[in-house]
């Protein structure tokens, strides 16, 4: 009753260290109490609660190998014995220390790694040495005390268990385990294997003896404390059991689930975000950036025409440009220019009631019969010698030449105002000079870049790709077209006679986008520059000869002003 009570008590002091080994705990140390149970010549006593309490305590020392296994230490110090009788029993103490590894069931396999449920089995080798209990009269003259154990003596054991682990939390659990201890001794019980008399009482052997050697079993309750770092695979501060995110790279700041940041929450996370103040609720593309569908420039959650064409410009917005106000976006309107206030069709041109070719807003007659000549007031002409539609006497320019647009004045429209008339002038919407005929003159600075990209411009052979020495004079071309906005250029790719006809125009053509994108990625406006491949075509000198061939190898560049 004594040893049952002091049993009981160890149980309850034991269960204040309850722990739990785990991934980030990897050493374990333990408390351990135990019942001890003798299987030999005097009988089984294995899970024969009937017999008397053989209590025992240890400590275990364990280590975190892997979800499926663990490898320890353990020893346990405490009484051992058997009672079959007043006469026939013995009892001593029993010390061993061994040597264990642990398969366990919740490694992902078989039951899940997080389970609070941890079934296992073990195995290990060790040694048991055994000692007179100081409590036992050794004289032997008082029956009334146990006889002793023999203590001569090591053995070799080998224990085998199954157990059960309860999780209570990352630092805290409980664990039973029954252990059979193999040993390789049968003399402890004061009876030795086949049927050898006593040698402490000089009796004769048990006659129930067993052949085989002695064992015993172990009921162990154990309650560890679990210490060790938490596992930290991206080293980001957050321990793997709670990293959502246990992939982050190096050196990125992470919120307390372990991802990285998303100040914006635009679902890209701050390091990878080139735009890393997005306003709530934007669409953004893998860079973080806002997305802008139509491509006009204008994010998409400010963009109140998201679908506008590609190339039209638009306002800040996104809205196509409508610089008359009429209605009509420019893109779609085919006179642009109407004036303020003025009712228009759907093309963006003033309305014309009477369809005698002067708009509503300018005509004094608005009713004029189909099919009469007016004058540029819309009423019917008098006399107009010249045709254009404006009466002699009001006509300041008489000798207009037929089908020529004129003004109210009947004088041929110009409409740029740089005094070439439009029907003469080849860019009647750029205001420019009589001797380019109506054209702007293209500065010295540009032509003498031009000129040295005849020959400046140099090629890989047979291939379109730019020699880097070319690649200066080529961003001096750029800057000069970015300063001069109104030059439209179009870059003309010319070969020798070398080859075939097919191969030099597909060799111009790609040398000649090959210089168009160039300019492109250094700031020319992509809608200023076009590119056409022409072969051989367009000599500029004999190719009998190697330098004739050489000037017929070149890059031209031809400046307008108007699409």
């Amino acid at each position: 009753m004594k040893k049952r009570n002091l049993f009981l008590m160890a149980l309850l002091i034991a269960t204040q260290f309850a722990s739990t080994q785990t991934a980030n705990n990897k050493i374990a140390l333990g408390l351990n109490v135990a019942r001890t149970e003798y299987i030999g010549d005097y009988g089984n006593g294995l899970f024969n609660f009937s017999q008397a309490m053989y209590p025992a305590g240890g400590l275990s020392l364990a280590f975190y190998l892997s979800p499926s296994f663990d490898i320890g230490l353990q020893g346990m110090y405490g009484s051992y014995g058997f009672f079959q009788s007043n006469v026939n029993l013995f009892e001593g103490i029993k010390i061993d220390g061994s040597l264990f590894g642990r398969y366990k069931l919740n490694n992902g396999y078989i039951f899940k790694e997080n389970s609070k449920w941890s079934p296992f089995i073990s195995l290990g080798v060790g040694i048991a040495g055994y000692t007179i209990d100081s409590r036992i009269d050794k004289s032997g003259t008082n029956p009334s005390l146990d006889p002793l154990i023999i203590t001569d003596g090591i053995d070799l054991v080998v224990p085998v268990g199954i157990g059960l682990k309860y999780q209570i939390n990352d630092n805290f659990g409980i664990q039973y385990q029954y252990v059979y201890n193999y040993t390789n001794s049968d003399v402890h019980d004061q009876n030795r294997s086949g049927g050898v008399e006593n040698i402490v009482f000089n009796t004769p052997a048990h006659p129930a003896y067993r052949k085989g050697y002695d064992a015993y079993g172990e009921h162990i309750f154990s309650f560890v404390f679990s210490f060790g770092k938490a596992k930290d695979s991206d080293n980001d501060g957050i321990a793997d059991k709670y990293d959502i995110c246990p992939e982050t790279p190096v050196n990125v700041v992470v919120d307390k689930s372990g991802c990285p940041v998303d100040t914006d929450g635009d679902g890209v996370a701050d390091y990878l975000d080139q735009c890393a103040d997005t306003p709530a609720g934007a669409n953004v593309d893998s860079k973080g950036c806002p997305t802008d569908v139509d491509k006009d420039g204008i994010f998409d959650y400010l963009d109140k025409c998201p679908n506008t064409p590609k190339g039209v410009n638009v306002d800040e917005q996104g809205c196509p440009r409508d610089l008359d106000g009429d209605g009509v976006a420019d893109y779609l309107d085919k006179c642009p220019n109407t004036p303020a206030g003025v009712k228009v069709d759907a093309a963006g041109c003033s309305l014309d009631t009477d369809g005698d070719g002067v708009a509503d807003y300018l005509d004094k007659c608005p009713d004029t019969p189909a099919g009469s000549k007016v004058d540029a007031t819309g009423c019917v002409l008098k006399f107009d010698a010249d045709g254009d539609g404006i009466a002699d006497e009001f006509d300041k320019c008489s000798n207009t030449p037929k089908n020529i647009l004129v003004d109210a004045n009947g004088c041929p429209l110009d409409t740029d105002g740089d005094g070439v008339a439009d029907y003469l002038d080849k860019c009647p919407k750029t205001a420019g000079l009589l001797k380019n005929d109506g054209c702007p003159e293209v500065k010295e600075e540009a032509k003498t870049l031009f000129k040295k990209a005849l020959q400046g411009i140099q090629f890989e052979s047979g291939k379109a790709n730019i020699k880097p020495f070319s690649f200066p004079l080529l961003n001096q071309i750029a800057n000069v077209l970015i300063l001069n906005p109104t030059y439209l250029i179009e870059v003309q790719g010319h070969t020798d006679n070398v080859g075939g006809y097919d191969y030099n125009i597909g060799l111009s053509q790609s040398r000649a986008a090959a210089v168009r994108t160039y300019l492109i990625e250094n700031g020319v406006t992509e809608n200023r520059i076009t590119s056409q491949g022409y072969g051989y075509n367009k000599p500029v000198a004999s190719n009998k000869t190697s330098a004739g061939k050489a000037k017929n190898r070149r890059v031209e560049f031809v400046v307008t002003f108007e699409e």
